[in-house]
């Protein structure tokens, strides 16, 4: 099962707010969603994503929670999903069967069983090894939300949908082709959406005022910029194998 908010002011004993029970409710109840701000959130993302974590501040000040409380950028993340899968089916599936396992296991293990599996991970290690040591009794001890630790792997993860799903769809009939070109343009696209993954999880983190030593959160860019050459030179072309793979 997985964790749910813990709040520092509660009582010892007390339940915690079943946070993510009603956030999963509002899944089916659409007219609740606020769509714009979601698309507006995707945009600022891709441009200005210290904008977002601007207003994850101001979230706080309001909601009295770091998290949403609105699933419907999980939501519309997964729709493009979809769609994004079906556009690479149409194009490169070779029977029915395999695009629609294709089509449903995307957006499961690519980006539910995975976030979970990462927003627990960085949820257990800012909470174990990050927070801050209260300097007074009276200061309100406060901890990394399961849901908000979920919120920045959705965040970080969209613009890297872009470059992999979207743009790497269109210049997929280059990046297939044997040669050196192909396989220079593909590592460096996988270079560059891995690192802003990782560069903008540090910023989800980063905005915690009780939070320390979140540069941790870049150390991984270093082994992808230094991975990325050797992957060149070993003539390991990313998107032939991730297709070989889907699409043989």
């Amino acid at each position: 099962m997985l964790p749910t908010v813990s709040k520092g002011r509660a009582p010892s004993g007390a339940r915690p707010a079943p946070v993510l029970a009603q956030y999963l409710r509002r899944i089916v109840k659409w007219q609740q969603m606020d769509i714009e701000y979601s698309f507006w959130q995707m945009l600022h993302l891709c441009t200005s994503p210290k904008v977002v974590y601007q207003h994850t501040k101001y979230h706080k000040q309001t909601k009295n929670q770091w998290a949403r409380d609105d699933p419907a950028f999980a939501v519309i993340f997964c729709i493009f999903l979809i769609l994004a899968t079906s556009a690479y089916c149409a194009a490169y599936g070779e029977n029915l069967v395999n695009s629609v396992f294709t089509v449903i296991s995307v957006p499961f293990f690519h980006f539910l069983l995975a976030g979970t599996i990462l927003a627990t991970s960085c949820w257990f290690l800012t909470n174990t090894y990050m927070r801050e040591e209260a300097t007074s009794s009276h200061v309100v001890e406060q901890r990394v939300e399961w849901l908000y630790a979920f919120d920045v792997h959705c965040n970080s993860f969209f613009p890297a949908f872009i470059m992999l799903y979207v743009l790497q769809y269109f210049i997929s009939p280059l990046l297939v082709v044997h040669g050196f070109f192909p396989m220079l343009v593909s590592n460096l696209l996988f270079m560059v959406s891995i690192s802003y993954y990782h560069y903008l999880n540090f910023l989800g983190y980063d905005v915690l005022p009780f939070l320390d030593k979140t540069t941790f959160f870049l150390y991984p860019i270093g082994l992808v910029i230094i991975l990325s050459p050797l992957m060149i030179l070993s003539g390991f072309n990313p998107t032939r194998y991730i297709m070989n793979s889907y699409f043989s």
